[in-house]
């Protein structure tokens, strides 16, 4: 989950270049290629989704020995914390020697794409798992470069949601939750005071600033990038959208000035300790909980718009984030891993898998069983109608870097003080693009 992938997402841009240089992509040591020599047999690497990489050995398992009754093939399970997961992949695709079928951060594909890392699902690899038809489109969206042949598949979606503290608003006098970003800069307002505050954002995480920064961007319809895949990060849409969201601290003053460091989860504290009024998160609810909140105490929403008659891009309130299940383009078991593929993304195995991890399952016919909480449903819902993928450029992930790093300086600006004008964000984000065309 996105949580889970951001110190790894911040280092894929020096692995990737290193990966390159040492001949990723343009063919191995081995002189490989997928096979089906070994057709009993699969390594499977699993990112780390549970609360711990034993709990996920639990929960996967019994579904590994599902696959192997069904199919007479084992299936070797490694599962890998994020913070290693990236440089295990680049490793592997460099030398040939890796896994079969293993996970990806979705925001990774593009990325990895480029490196040769993964096998194409042409038409025919994707008719053996399933199918494309079978996953939401959005989700799909987020599974390789524009044009090209996808990489992946959805395994897990995730989406962001406004979550509200109950009886806060209750005691502020809000009816609900706010549907405007205008009515939730009021609403926090009404909740600042006495060492609390409306708003707790994660200053400090480039990654979480970035997703941030590109929803605003598409509700002020702008892009990052332009139809070529070049740099836009200076554009005026753009300015715009970074300055609303670093004003919550530095202009709107809902969030507080110590919300700039924030990187690891203390806005989810924060809220559930009653120190914050609103998050602005994905599926929070097993982190509530795990901070001392009660099912009961927060509402979902979904996240706001500029207004409320917005349609089309200006409606876009949530990057499609998520967890992407590919092949290695070494495998020695293609047909056999493919055949993982179609098990691990059935519907019966998406209804397991994803509300044991609290996430949205991408597969369209596992969605039509009733959502388990209203998270589930909200995020049910931005997942269908108003999210859409982050830029499926081969450098996304310098996107994510840089003009997070660049909002991370300005929320540090602001927390000491100085002034976050439009011309100072502009100046930071053609900072941000020079360096992406380098």
């Amino acid at each position: 989950m996105r949580r889970f992938r951001t110190a790894a997402a911040a280092a894929l841009t020096t692995a990737l270049t290193v990966a390159l240089a040492t001949g990723c992509g343009g063919g191995t040591t081995t002189g490989g290629g997928a096979s089906n020599s070994k057709p009993k047999e699969l390594t499977y690497w699993a990112s780390n989704q549970g609360s711990s990489l034993e709990h996920d050995k639990k929960v996967l398992g019994p579904e590994l020995e599902k696959f192997e009754k069904r199919t007479g093939i084992k299936v070797k399970l490694e599962v890998i914390p994020w913070s290693n997961l990236l440089d295990r992949i680049l490793a592997a695709a460099s030398s040939g020697e890796g896994p079969d079928v293993l996970n990806i951060g979705n925001t990774w594909s593009s990325s990895l794409q480029k490196s040769g890392a993964l096998l194409p699902l042409d038409d025919e690899a994707l008719a053996k798992t399933g199918g494309k038809k079978r996953f939401s489109p959005s989700a799909f969206a987020a599974t390789g470069q524009r044009g090209e042949t996808p990489v992946a598949v959805p395994l897990y979606s995730l989406t962001y949601a406004l979550y509200y503290h109950k009886k806060r608003f209750e005691q502020a006098g809000i009816d609900g939750p706010p549907k405007t970003w205008k009515e939730l800069v009021a609403a926090g307002k009404k909740l600042t005071g006495d060492g609390r505050y409306g708003l707790a954002v994660e200053g400090g995480d480039p990654v979480e600033n970035s997703h941030h920064a590109f929803v605003f961007a598409k509700q002020h319809g702008s892009d990052f990038f332009d139809a070529k895949g070049n740099p836009t990060f200076d554009s005026p849409g753009n300015v715009k959208a970074v300055k609303q969201y670093v004003d919550f601290v530095a202009g709107d003053r809902i969030a507080a000035k110590g919300n700039a460091e924030y990187a690891a989860r203390q806005s989810v504290r924060d809220f559930a300790k009653g120190k914050a009024g609103m998050l602005l998160w994905q599926a929070a609810r097993s982190q509530l909980l795990a901070n001392g909140m009660k099912d009961g105490e927060w509402g979902v929403a979904p996240v706001p718009v500029r207004s409320a008659s917005d349609g089309g891009q200006r409606a876009v309130n949530s990057m499609v984030a998520g967890i992407n299940l590919a092949v290695f383009k070494d495998t020695d078991n293609r047909d056999g891993a493919l055949e993982f593929v179609k098990f691990m993304t059935s519907t019966a195995e998406q209804k397991k898998l994803n509300d044991t991890y609290g996430s949205i399952s991408p597969v369209l016919r596992a969605q039509q069983a009733p959502p388990r909480d209203e998270d589930e449903k909200v995020m049910r819902a931005v997942l269908a109608d108003s999210s859409a993928p982050l830029p499926q450029v081969p450098d996304e992930s310098k996107f994510e870097t840089l003009v997070g790093t660049a909002m991370k300086e300005l929320f540090a600006d602001a927390a000491a003080g100085r002034s976050v004008t439009e011309e100072a964000v502009r100046q930071r984000l053609g900072e941000a693009q020079q360096k992406m065309r380098k």
